[in-house]
């Protein structure tokens, strides 16, 4: 079977491509990036920085961001020294007060005291700060716990309330369908020159048989999957399938990918779902831990991208760069509210995956 375009939102009887069109990929080389020399830089150029800054300056720096307004990478320091090697880099340093080894032990704190269903936490460079979350789900004694540990950790974390329920987007529907159960296929990639997809580990764990379709025919299914820990998961083609590499933009037309990279803090970003379509929203945080009433996952990118149950596994990408797969959130495309998604980068070291 042939994979073919599907116009807009067909009331949710769309292909597996019809999600994704899929998205062969490889992580970009970013030791083989030149340093900018321009003055400004772009989102994933700044990204790209931030990551050869965070592996020379390993444990210096405070986290990073975007700033786009001066379209500058901006890292955070505490001491002259690593403020001149930023510079030296291409970053914009900025003097803060809590170092990463201070930021680190109150979430280890949190981690520890604090992972308690329905909350979230990650480190918002902006503030220099870790940021929790509570939805509406934690009251009581676990509302009280939560406080208590907040504030013991004094002014390295502000504590924050969602209206909604952090849930894994994962709903009963179509897209890619299993039984009972409906995902939306994250990027095509390949893995010892056969072609699989990948998609949100909660995704492969319930379903092991996957079709195009409800009700059809399979087209692939699950060979590696995990959740909690992370939430990514493998699936393998069992058909012929056309594995394009660009993401459904829902209007016709596609966005080609043409690698993996990491998403920066004020990054502008995209995601791609069967359930809403295409939706945008800005990078708030990185390395984001998600307790859901499932289990706890680590390492996520906080979004203010909205999604809906059936856009889990779903794609989130700059341009051509892939940067995410959904995995759950709170609120709606309606009113509003806020996504955590696995980086990709993560799932194509697990599975050895790269572009065909």
């Amino acid at each position: 079977m042939k994979q073919r375009w599907i116009s807009g939102r067909r009331a949710a009887t769309a292909a597996a491509g019809a999600l994704a069109l899929g998205a062969t990929l490889t992580m970009q080389n970013a030791a083989a990036t030149p340093a900018p020399t321009a003055d400004t830089q772009s989102a994933s150029s700044a990204g790209r920085l931030a990551h050869r800054i965070d592996t020379t300056l390993a444990g210096r720096t405070a986290g990073s961001y975007y700033d786009a307004r001066s379209k500058k990478l901006v890292v955070n320091v505490v001491d002259a020294a690593t403020a001149d090697s930023v510079r030296k880099a291409g970053g914009e340093p900025r003097t803060v007060k809590h170092s990463m080894a201070q930021l680190n032990t109150a979430r280890q704190e949190l981690k520890a005291k604090a992972s308690i269903p329905g909350t979230a936490w990650s480190m918002d460079p902006v503030s220099n700060k870790l940021v929790v979350k509570a939805d509406r789900t934690v009251t009581g004694d676990r509302l009280a716990k939560l406080n208590t540990v907040v504030r013991g950790l004094g002014d390295t974390v502000t504590l924050k309330r969602t209206a909604g329920r952090f849930q894994p987007l994962i709903a009963g529907g179509d897209a890619i369908w299993g039984s009972g159960a409906r995902c939306s296929l994250g990027f095509n990639v390949t893995v010892g020159g056969q072609p699989y997809f990948l998609t949100a580990g909660h995704c492969g764990n319930a379903v092991s048989s996957w079709s195009d379709q409800q009700g059809g025919s399979e087209i692939a299914v699950t060979e590696a999957s995990t959740f909690p820990g992370h939430d990514y998961a493998l699936v393998r083609y069992t058909s012929d399938i056309d594995h394009s590499s660009a993401v459904d933009l829902y209007n016709g037309s596609a966005q080609q990918i043409t690698g993996a990279g990491n998403a920066t803090v004020g990054e502008q970003v995209q995601r791609s779902g069967s359930t809403t379509g295409v939706n945008g929203g800005q990078v708030t945080g990185l390395d984001a831990t998600v307790t859901y009433q499932e289990g706890q996952v680590n390492g996520l990118i906080d979004t203010t991208v909205c999604a809906e149950p059936g856009d889990s596994g779903g794609s989130l990408f700059d341009g051509g760069t892939a940067l995410g797969l959904t995995s759950g959130g709170s609120g709606d495309c309606s009113s509003g509210g806020e996504t955590f998604f696995q980086p990709v980068p993560d799932a194509l070291q697990a599975y050895g995956a790269q572009i065909g």
